[in-house]
């Protein structure tokens, strides 16, 4: 079973996975990184540009999943470092400080609401997130223009690049085309027509919207409504 919540994190999502559920099912691009617990192992969820397939036997996994472009600043690396990887989080931290962490979190009832109490402890000590980020993924989030949101933020389209990669991992336009495929699952998911969901989530048409979901998530949109994260 997948089930998950809001995070006391400004923007972030709390989730858990048991093997009640022993179904692998794909993670797909969705402009976040994730901090996850599974079968007493601690790891990092680098930023995907395809979907992630599961490999092994059905395991429990828990994680706190960080708003977009926040995740770097909580875990001290930049984002494109991990696009595309799953770590081991003592490849990021110190050994001794993974070692008492993952000892917490194995003996804490949930660990989902474990890994989500180091993430708020963490938090104190960072400085508000930038409001760059919010600005950007909303407006790309809105279909906005690559060219177009630059300029609004007065960045040069180079400058706009390296800020990306160091946030999310991709450039701009990765970005763009990544939450709006998420746009499009939300719409298809609640029931919207596939034709009417490519207009609404900005594709030129309904095959643009099939060529870029195959593309993105490897599959069709009708093999992804019904799947969950």
């Amino acid at each position: 079973m997948y089930e998950e919540r809001a995070s006391r994190l400004t923007g972030a999502v709390v989730w858990r996975r048991t093997l009640e559920d022993p179904v692998v099912r794909p993670v797909l691009p969705d402009g976040c990184m994730d901090l996850l617990w599974s079968e007493g192992r601690l790891l990092v969820a680098g930023p995907d540009t395809r979907a992630y397939v599961p490999a092994g036997p059905p395991a429990r996994w828990a994680g706190v999943r960080f708003h977009p472009g926040t995740a770097p600043a909580h875990l001290g690396v930049p984002a494109h470092e991990l696009r595309d990887r799953r770590v081991e989080l003592a490849d990021l931290w110190p050994a001794a400080e993974v070692r008492r962490l993952r000892a917490r979190v194995n003996a804490a009832p949930d660990p989902a609401t474990a890994l989500e109490e180091i993430a708020l402890e963490r938090a104190t000590d960072l400085d508000p997130p930038d409001p760059f980020l919010g600005h950007l993924v909303t407006a790309l989030a809105a279909g906005r223009p690559v060219a177009a949101t630059a300029d609004e933020l007065n960045l040069g389209a180079r400058q706009l690049h390296r800020r990306c990669l160091t946030a999310f991992g991709y450039g701009p336009k990765t970005l763009a085309r990544i939450l709006r495929m998420q746009k499009a699952l939300a719409l298809a998911r609640s029931g919207v027509p596939f034709a009417e969901t490519a207009v609404r989530a900005g594709y030129a048409d309904q095959p643009h919207l099939a060529r870029e979901v195959s593309e993105l998530a490897g599959a069709t949109l009708g093999e992804l409504i019904g799947a969950v994260r």
